[in-house]
């Protein structure tokens, strides 16, 4: 169990998280494109994964350092989350853990967000082959 002290010191640490993620992906710009609920739902989950209290987070079936994926994802940025709901919002495939999908796609999302950009290119300028 938790002290009162220790409670309320989580609680700062969540909210200083939350104002700084706010910060870096420039929420107030990226609720002019979409839904306050899809937004806050990665937010919320950003601030679970980096403030929780174990040692190692599961992303895609691998256990990573927390500290890896605490730093991986206060790198996120506007561009990060949109090519995330963009993506979403694009996908047909049944998620079966929505969950760890979504922390899987924003961990993976500096990896993977200028492949995905240039193949969509690719497709455009190859008139769809």
């Amino acid at each position: 169990m938790y002290s009162q002290e220790d409670a309320d010191r989580m609680c700062r640490e969540r909210q200083q998280y939350l104002e700084l993620i706010h910060k870096n992906i420039e929420y107030p710009f990226l609720l002019q494109e979409y839904r306050k609920e899809e937004l806050d739902e990665l937010v919320e989950l950003m601030v679970d994964t980096i403030c929780s209290q174990r040692a190692v987070i599961r992303i895609a079936g691998d256990d990573r350092p927390k500290e890896v994926v605490k730093s991986r994802l206060l790198k996120l940025d506007y561009s990060h989350i949109r090519y995330v709901l963009d993506s979403l919002n694009s996908n047909c495939s049944k998620i079966r853990n929505v969950k760890q999908y979504l922390l899987a796609v924003l961990y993976n999302a500096p990896l993977t967000i200028n492949n995905y950009y240039q193949q969509l290119v690719n497709h455009d300028m190859g008139g769809g082959f």
